[in-house]
């Protein structure tokens, strides 16, 4: 038996109270309630009991505030651990450098594990063993088994690293799409067409029109997942065939770490989001409202009028009116508020299932993974995407721009100029790392550009616009197997793309 993974149901503990046998034991259960959250992850030993000090760690300071999605992955890193433990008869309390670095040659390489995985999973994994190690160390004095080392990193200096860690992750993990890439990947894994861009008869999807709004939001504001499966319907902007992009604000409670930012959306997610609500959406809220769906919910929170600054009024399950700021509504808070109409309740949520109810942010993975299969299916093995993965593309995208715009403001300078330029305003890093939202400049230049740092201006730019120089691009990256392009684009001659080069 392995070790087993359950999160935290508030509603479950409340639909028990009232039994007569629990109520003996209320004061505990209360008690126990109070360290713990909604979602929040426990684990269970195979021989089906918990370890009191390994879900203590998610009832602890350091992670009590964390995001749902951030114990989720947490949790399923220790999980893998400790049944890999568990196969090689090892206690977690008692595990050596040595069981840690089997692990990772277990995970990457062992020919008997028929689940390896690529070098960043491994990476993430040890990221979370140092972190749960460290804290196990300070609490219950456990022998960390994750053994550090210095390293100096050029733009960073010495930092501390994980001595077991992968070599060259970031390289080899991080991928892009280019647009014309991108489109082919919507097109034939969300939308379902063929390769001429017909509609194909064989697709089963039920959702094309959601998941390719959803896929350009991503691609097109460079949100994370969570951040842009949280947005409600109050949030998005209206709609003006003169402006081509609108500055948003994401509130605090679903961006990453809680510090809420502005973003910036183009009309082309706009217009697709509101296609998808007057669509697709209207379609579900209408099934839903007919089988009495949201008349049954006990939990709803009705949205009764939006103020000024970012604030609505909202009536309580209890009936109280209370004024809230959509700053602090965490992601399933926002799941529970409703609108209330002559028609019946509506989710104030933009992203839905089927069935009407809001989308939790983790089912957008399995969308990605079914649009994969697809291609697969299609004869495309390879041409794969995730939604980090159109982050990444955003961020690539921009990175360009911002070369060109910064190689002509520059153009007349000096280098000595240039410099005391950059000092004052910035560089095209900084612009980039102000589109994601990284609070870390390094964050940005490591882990999403650095492949690209030495591309030439003409390169890139021809990269973020896709249309005059598609030749020579298609060319430029046909060794570069994390930026994938058309597969299904013809070769472009060699006479075109040094026609296309002498342009440019």
């Amino acid at each position: 038996m392995p070790w087993e993974l359950y999160y935290c149901r508030e509603e479950r503990l409340v639909s028990v109270l009232g039994d007569p046998l629990v109520m003996r034991a209320e004061a505990v259960l209360q008690r126990a309630a109070q360290r713990r959250r909604e979602g929040q992850p426990f684990l269970l030993s195979p021989s089906g009991r918990p370890d009191r000090r390994i879900n203590e760690w998610f009832a602890s300071v350091e992670l009590r505030s964390l995001a749902r999605s951030t114990w989720r992955k947490y949790a399923t890193c220790l999980r893998v651990w400790l049944n890999f433990l568990e196969c090689v008869d090892t206690a977690w309390d008692e595990a050596t450098p040595s069981r840690v670095e089997d692990f990772k040659t277990w995970r990457l390489q062992d020919p008997g594990n028929d689940r390896r995985v690529r070098a960043g999973t491994v990476h993430t994994d040890l990221t979370v063993l140092k972190q749960f190690y460290g804290w196990a160390q300070r609490t219950h004095s456990v022998a960390s088994p994750v053994v550090m080392r210095m390293l100096y990193v050029p733009g960073a200096g010495r930092v501390e690293r994980v001595a077991a860690a992968p070599a060259a992750v970031r390289d080899s993990d991080v991928k892009w799409f280019d647009p014309q890439g991108y489109a082919r990947y919507r097109d034939l894994g969300l939308l379902g067409l063929t390769g001429e861009g017909a509609d194909d008869p064989s697709w089963r999807g039920r959702n094309p029109q959601r998941d390719a709004a959803f896929a350009e939001g991503l691609y097109g504001t460079g949100l994370r997942l969570s951040e842009w499966a949280s947005v409600l319907d109050v949030e998005l902007p209206f709609d003006d065939p003169a402006r081509q992009y609108w500055t948003c604000r994401l509130a605090d409670a679903v961006a990453k770490g809680g510090y809420g930012r502005r973003y910036w959306m183009p009309r082309s997610v706009l217009t697709e989001t509101l296609s998808y609500i007057e669509g697709e959406r209207a379609a579900a809220v209408r099934r839903a409202r007919a089988v009495g769906r949201y008349e049954r919910l006990d939990d709803v929170v009705v949205l009764v009028r939006v103020m000024g600054r970012r604030r609505v009024q909202v009536r309580r399950p209890s009936g109280g009116l209370e004024t809230v700021s959509l700053d602090v509504l965490a992601p399933r808070e926002r799941g529970r508020l409703f609108w209330e109409s002559g028609e019946g309740l509506e989710p104030v949520a933009v992203w839905l299932n089927e069935d009407g109810m809001p989308r939790a942010p983790h089912g957008w993975h399995h969308t990605f993974a079914t649009a994969n299969r697809r291609l697969a299916r299609m004869g495309l093995a390879g041409f794969a995407g995730a939604p980090h993965m159109l982050r990444h593309s955003f961020a690539l995208r921009w990175f360009a721009v911002g070369r060109m715009i910064y190689g002509q403001r520059l153009a007349h300078l000096s280098s000595e100029e240039t410099k005391d330029f950059r000092a004052e305003f910035g560089s095209t890093w900084s612009l980039v790392q102000t589109l994601l939202g990284h609070r870390n400049p390094q964050t940005t230049m490591a882990v999403y550009l650095e492949p690209f740092r030495s591309l030439e201006v003409e390169l890139l730019l021809a990269h973020a616009e896709g249309v005059a120089a598609s030749g020579l691009l298609r060319d430029l990256f046909a060794g570069e197997p994390r930026v994938l392009g058309d597969p299904l684009a013809e070769p472009a001659s060699a006479g075109r793309v040094g026609e296309g080069a002498g342009q440019w």
